[in-house]
C-alpha cells in the first residue's frame, strides 16, 4: 500500500481539473526517454576439439526501441500518438503510464518523477489516478459488465474509496452513459466487442483519472462500431476533463485531438498541432444504443 504521505505528495501539487478546458499546466513531462532491450545472438560457431570444445555464442546485441523521445502534455489535452507498426508506439505509452521503467530518461506525471517511486507507489499511483483502454479490452471473463466497473473503485486508497452503494451507483451511472444500462450483468463472453470496449471505456473511467491512455481502442472493432467507441471516449473525456493519450493507427480518430505525435524509427519525427478541442465525428454523434 502506498503510504499516506506518498500519496498527499503525489496529487497534492495538482489535483484533478475539474474543467475539461485547454490548461498550460503540464500534466506529462518525457525527458530523453529511451528504452533499449538486450536480444540474445543465436549460436555462431561450434569448436569440435580442446578446451573450448562446444558452442560458443556471439555477444549479445541491443535493440533500441525508443530513442531519447522528449515530450510535454499539458493538462486536460488529449494528444494521439501515430506511426507505423514497430516504431514504438505502445512502449512509449507503458513508460509514460509507468508500467515499464525506461532504460534512460525520466517521466513526470503532474510534476512528481516516477523514478521516485517504487513498484508498490507506482501502482498505487495507477490504481488512484491513471485510466487505461485496452484494444482487446481485458475484462475479467468471471465477472459481470458492473462488477467490472466495480474494480477501479475498490482499488482506491482509504481516503478516496467510496461507499459499497455509492461504488455501484457509480458503476451504474457509467455503464448507462455508454449505453449499457440494460446489460449490467451480462458476462464479457456475452457481449459483442463494441459493447466489451464500452465496459472498457466505463471501467478506465469509475476511478475519475487525471490520465487516460487509451492503446489502440477501435483497433478490434469494426469501422462503423469503432467509430461508436470514439465518440464515446471524446464525449465522456469532455464530461470528466481527464488528459487523454491515445495510441492509434487510425488516422480519421487522430485528427480529432489536439495534437499528433509522429513517431518514426523510435523516435518523434514530428508533431502536428490541429485544434484547441477535440471535435466530434457529426457523422456519428447518436444515441448510444448497443452493437451487436
Amino acid at each position: 500500500m502506498r503510504p499516506e504521505a506518498r500519496g498527499s505528495t503525489v496529487w497534492a501539487a495538482s489535483p484533478r481539473t475539474a474543467s475539461v478546458g485547454f490548461s498550460s499546466s503540464r500534466m506529462i513531462v518525457a525527458r530523453n526517454l529511451t528504452q533499449r532491450y538486450s536480444v540474445h545472438t543465436p549460436v555462431s560457431r561450434t569448436t569440435k576439439v580442446g578446451p573450448r570444445a562446444g558452442s560458443e555464442a556471439a555477444p549479445d546485441s541491443t535493440l533500441t526501441v525508443l530513442d531519447r523521445v522528449d515530450l510535454e502534455i499539458k493538462e486536460g489535452e488529449v494528444v494521439v500518438v501515430l506511426g507505423p507498426s514497430g516504431s514504438g508506439k505502445t512502449t512509449l505509452l507503458g513508460l509514460l503510464a509507468g508500467l515499464d521503467r525506461p532504460s534512460d530518461g525520466e517521466v513526470e506525471i503532474a510534476g512528481v518523477p516516477l523514478s521516485t517511486l517504487d513498484e508498490d507507489e507506482r501502482a498505487a499511483l495507477r490504481a488512484d489516478r491513471i485510466g487505461f483502454i485496452f484494444q482487446n479490452f481485458h475484462l475479467i471473463p468471471t465477472l459481470t459488465a458492473l462488477e467490472n466497473v466495480l474494480v477501479p473503485l475498490e482499488l482506491l486508497p482509504a481516503d478516496r474509496a467510496p461507499s459499497a452503494a455509492d461504488a455501484e451507483a457509480t458503476a451504474r451511472e457509467l455503464l448507462g452513459s455508454v449505453g449499457l444500462a440494460g446489460r449490467l450483468d451480462h458476462y464479457p463472453a456475452q457481449l459483442s466487442g463494441g459493447e466489451q470496449q464500452r465496459v472498457g471505456i466505463a471501467r478506465a473511467f469509475a476511478n475519475q483519472p487525471v490520465v487516460l491512455f487509451a492503446d489502440e481502442p477501435t483497433g478490434n472493432l469494426d469501422r462503423a462500431t469503432g467509430e461508436e467507441i470514439a465518440n464515446l471516449l471524446f464525449e465522456l473525456n469532455r464530461e470528466r476533463g481527464a488528459t487523454l493519450v491515445i495510441v492509434t493507427h487510425d488516422l480519421e480518430l487522430s485528427r480529432r485531438a489536439h495534437r499528433i505525435v509522429h513517431l518514426a524509427g523510435g523516435r518523434i519525427d514530428r508533431i502536428e498541432e490541429l485544434t484547441s478541442s477535440p471535435r466530434p465525428n457529426a457523422d456519428t454523434a447518436q444515441s448510444h444504443g448497443t452493437d451487436r
